[in-house]
């Protein structure tokens, strides 16, 4: 087979060319007011993502890392306290623990790549005073168990839903189930800005309240230092970016989950594959696929003849979880997590993809396996 078309893993300038002239004109305008920081564009942003999520506060922060932080923080996390993370996750889940004080207790994932809520429940001493469950690859885990958990034992909640921004499970967005639900706004995500962003959401107004003080040095509306706190805000112009693209946010997300439907109906007989559900396989799942995660056999001899064909996929945390890195001193039973990471990868999805595309990125993959 000879190469007929580059398929990148994501493509940027592409993803901005869609709707090139309505972002240069938002730029014109919030550039021309000299509307940069906590202004009127951030405050609309954040009503409008309140409302699409259901929430009495969404706060904008200046990525999804400090979104973690402060939500952890107003919850109550202090030093010493435990919380339990997947190691299926990006380390900015655990270094959101870490630099509270509080250590990180690593949980193992299920067969559906998420927390297993069962590994949850061994993970649990004394020490134990939060949970962080991440809501995966536009995915959201079994929240009602990991809920039931958290409510027997009482722990906090905090969720993790970076790359989940309008999955559902059982009608319930990703990032409402517990105390606080933190999202990223990286310029690959599927609600994706053009630089770093972040928000938290919850229906608590005293968690909101400390958010608020936090991201903008402990002050309040009047400029009197209630707390301490650190720079955290989202700026003007992501937010006017961000406030525009919630609009057509429906549209991004049926696109992806087209895609994913493609896919899966192109790949679905080959048994060297494991791949992610369907949009229609479980009503009682939303999912947005952030990321169309499959597991393979013989993985990297596919990758290396994907890239020979012009196709680019790649490993999710570059191929190791958080118990792979030795730096970090973190360790668990995480035997799934472990045996995952020998066989996951990532397939190219993004709005920017076509039809044609999926196609023969699926052509190539059934290339590769004879079929």
């Amino acid at each position: 087979m000879k190469t007929s078309r580059q398929v990148n893993f994501f493509d940027y300038g592409a993803v901005f060319a869609q709707r090139r002239e309505v972002y240069l004109k938002i730029f014109d305008d919030v550039l021309s007011r000299g509307a940069f920081i906590m202004q009127a564009d951030l405050a609309e942003f954040e009503r409008k993502l309140a409302d699409y999520l259901g929430v009495r506060h969404a706060i904008g922060l200046a990525d999804g890392t400090m979104a973690l932080i402060a939500g952890l923080a107003a919850a109550g996390v202090r030093a010493g306290d435990e919380v339990i993370i997947p190691s299926h996750t990006f380390v900015a889940s655990a270094g959101a623990a870490h630099f509270l004080g509080a250590i990180p207790v690593l949980a193992d994932c299920g067969q559906d790549h998420l927390v297993d809520p069962e590994s949850i429940g061994r993970m649990i001493t004394p020490k134990t005073k939060a949970v962080m469950p991440v809501q995966l690859n536009g995915r959201t885990c079994r929240m009602d168990e990991i809920m039931g958990i958290a409510h027997r034992h009482e722990l906090v909640v905090v969720e993790d839903s970076c790359q989940s921004l309008g999955a559902q499970y059982k009608g319930k967005f990703a990032g409402t189930f517990g105390a606080a639900g933190a999202f990223s706004f990286y310029p690959a995500k599927t609600l994706g800005s053009f630089g770093d962003g972040g928000a938290l959401v919850t229906n608590d107004d005293d968690i909101a309240a400390k958010v608020r003080l936090f991201r903008d040095h402990g002050r309040d509306q009047n400029g009197d230092v209630q707390s301490w706190g650190l720079n955290s805000r989202l700026d003007n112009v992501q937010a006017a970016i961000l406030g525009h693209k919630l609009d057509h946010y429906h549209e991004d997300i049926a696109r992806r989950r087209a895609l994913a439907a493609l896919y899966n109906e192109q790949l679905v007989e080959i048994e060297a594959l494991k791949l992610p559900p369907g949009p229609s396989d479980n009503p009682e799942y939303f999912d947005i696929y952030q990321n169309y995660e499959i597991e393979a056999d013989r993985r990297d001899e596919l990758r290396d003849y994907l890239f020979g064909l012009g196709v680019k996929t790649i490993l999710q945390w570059g191929g190791r979880t958080l118990h792979q890195f030795p730096a970090l001193g973190l360790a668990g039973d995480v035997k799934n997590t472990e045996e995952l990471t020998k066989r996951f990868m990532l397939l190219p999805l993004h709005t920017a993809l076509t039809d044609d595309d999926v196609l023969y990125v699926c052509e190539c993959i059934r290339g590769f396996h004879g079929a």
